[in-house]
């Protein structure tokens, strides 16, 4: 007999109706779902709300009738307790029919009402699935790909899609082909018997690309290559980039744990690169039984019942929806009160213990011999200034792309480390390069990277330290190119100076979205590792003011005010 809250969940953010029920008590979940078909083409949001309409009372006659058969309570009583309901992001249209059939319920029911947000609950059911404390989340789905990680009472996004979703554009090449929706177990399918081609690589720090790919691979296939090959490079070229992102991530923040959640997380090749990249730097990894991955009211229903014990409902008048629902828009009721504390960072075992003693990261004289970055084995000798630099193989990675990347980045940070310098921005002096072994000798510089300063209790020290970043960026860009990777773990910092290190990902540029983009990278890094980070945030500004352009700043804004990853067609 169940002792705990049963939960209705409803989901319908664009191409799922979806009704669940969760028992809290036993942990079941019973999920009954009716997926809309487009004809042709993506989904068309007229059609996903006529189909939302129709099949959303359906789902939810089963799940209750589920509800009735399965518990022990009287015919007079309600055989919920709540009524959870994806009040964003996805499709008005669709969002609308399901929060007018929640509210209803609700009403009809006489159960309290809970709006949940569709991304943290792919990243709440990966968390409860796997068990994890504090895990960072990459979700991939069809109109979203980001990067989630928890601090300070909310999940931040750490990195995005700076255009469409992973699923749309893999949807958008397959439509290209004449290929029906969906289009990614076809490409996977076909991707069985391929052969690797070079396909565009672009990721800016934990921020990525998709665009240039697609239009490179529907090239590929008008040119005749066999489409076969365009899949298995698609692959390999977009969850390689999703893979590296999500390592690097998992750097930044000082996690052990990643979770996979969205759609395109049923695909094997994906999941292989992750779970690859977990062995290969220590981490754990866990990606939720697929129908926890798709659309689904499960995950909705399982936050639901978290959100609900936490107090956390609705009122009717309060309950409208927001396609535009951003995941760190969520105060996160339902984790822990130490949890939530603010001095609290994301890193487990020994870089938490770290934090907590305010011991500096990677002191001189410390010996902490060979680091694992997310890009690279560094090997610290402080005593002789010096630190060795080696790209070591990922082994998620095609070994094509890898070897490519691998000599690309050694060769351009060792050139824009240099270019730096002479540009007044302090940074390592390149003392020897092998861009065939991947392998850099630069000089040791600082005492701690700018994390264990951002993290710490003075926030007036370290907002001198990230004005001094927004100068050193301004500096750049005047010079036409950008640091491509600027987060606190690539800025070291000693008494009296601020250095940028790690150019692997820069580029030469005169696009002022590059500019923007590079300080969307620092901004996004300060507030996944800051205890506070508003004031540093205005500092960066600042700095770059002082030696930069206004219309940089400018396109910042606007970059902030896209929220890129909520998109309707696919």
């Amino acid at each position: 007999m169940s002792t705990g809250i049963r939960v209705l969940g409803i989901e319908g953010t664009a191409w799922a109706a979806s009704a669940a029920v969760y028992d809290s008590g036993t942990d079941e979940v019973f999920i009954e779902s009716d997926a809309y078909q487009p004809e042709s083409g993506g989904i068309h949001p007229r059609e996903a709300a006529e189909h939302m309409h129709d099949a959303i009372p359906r789902v939810v006659e089963t799940a209750l009738d589920h509800a009735r058969e399965t518990g022990d309570r009287p015919e007079a009583e309600s055989p919920i307790d709540v009524v959870a309901f994806s009040r964003g992001p996805g499709l008005g249209p669709c969002l609308r029919v399901v929060g007018t059939a929640a509210r209803s319920l609700s009403q009809t029911l006489e159960v309290p009402l809970v709006g949940v947000n569709h991304m943290v609950a792919h990243l709440e059911i990966g968390r409860h699935t796997s068990g994890f404390d504090s895990p960072v989340c990459l979700n991939a789905s069809g109109a979203n790909a980001h990067l989630l990680a928890y601090r300070n009472g909310r999940y931040r996004v750490l990195g995005e899609t700076m255009d469409t979703g992973v699923g749309n554009a893999i949807d958008k090449f397959t439509r290209h082909v004449g290929w029906s929706h969906p289009g990614g177990p076809k490409v996977e399918e076909a991707a069985k018997e391929g052969e690797y081609v070079d396909l565009p690589y672009v990721v800016k720090g934990m921020d990525f690309s998709f665009s240039g790919i697609m239009s490179a691979a529907k090239q590929a296939y008008d040119d005749g290559v066999p489409v076969e090959d365009v899949c298995y490079s698609l692959q390999e070229t977009v969850f390689g980039m999703l893979t590296e992102v999500s390592e690097r991530a998992l750097s930044l923040t000082g996690s052990d744990e990643l979770v996979l959640g969205g759609g395109v997380g049923q695909n094997a090749r994906l999941r292989e690169m992750l779970r690859e990249m977990c062995t290969q730097r220590g981490a754990e990894f866990h990606a939720p039984e697929p129908r926890f991955l798709r659309d689904n009211a499960g995950m909705i229903a399982v936050l639901g019942a978290k959100m609900y014990d936490a107090g956390d409902t609705l009122a009717i008048e309060d309950s409208c929806v927001d396609p535009d629902f951003r995941p760190d828009q969520v105060p996160v009721t339902w984790r822990a009160r130490s949890e939530r504390s603010e001095g609290l960072g994301y890193a487990s075992g020994d870089a938490r213990n770290r934090e907590q003693t305010d011991e500096p990261e990677l002191a001189p004289g410390r010996g902490d011999g060979p680091l694992q970055g997310a890009e690279a084995i560094v090997d610290l000798d402080p005593e002789a200034g010096r630190v060795t630099k080696h790209r070591e193989a990922k082994t998620y990675r095609h070994p094509a792309l890898d070897d490519r990347l691998r000599r690309e980045r050694t060769r351009i940070e060792a050139r824009l480390t240099s270019q730096a310098r002479r540009e007044g921005v302090p940074t390592p002096v390149l003392s020897d390069v092998d861009p065939h072994e991947s392998r850099l000798e630069l000089e040791y510089v600082g005492d701690r990277d700018l994390r264990a300063i951002v993290r710490g209790a003075d926030t007036a020290a370290a907002a001198d330290r990230v004005r001094d970043v927004g100068r050193h960026l301004a500096l750049l860009h005047r010079a036409g190119f950008v640091h491509g990777d600027p987060t606190t773990r690539n800025v070291r910092v000693n008494s009296d100076r601020t250095y940028l290190i790690d150019f692997g990902l820069g580029y030469h540029t005169d696009h002022v979205e590059d500019y923007a983009m590079d300080l969307h990278v620092f901004d996004q890094s300060l507030v996944g590792t800051a205890a506070d980070p508003g004031p540093l945030r205005e500092a960066v500004r600042e700095g770059y003011r002082e030696a930069g352009q206004e219309r940089v700043l400018d396109r910042l804004r606007e970059i902030e005010g896209r929220g890129r990853y909520v998109e309707g067609d696919s």
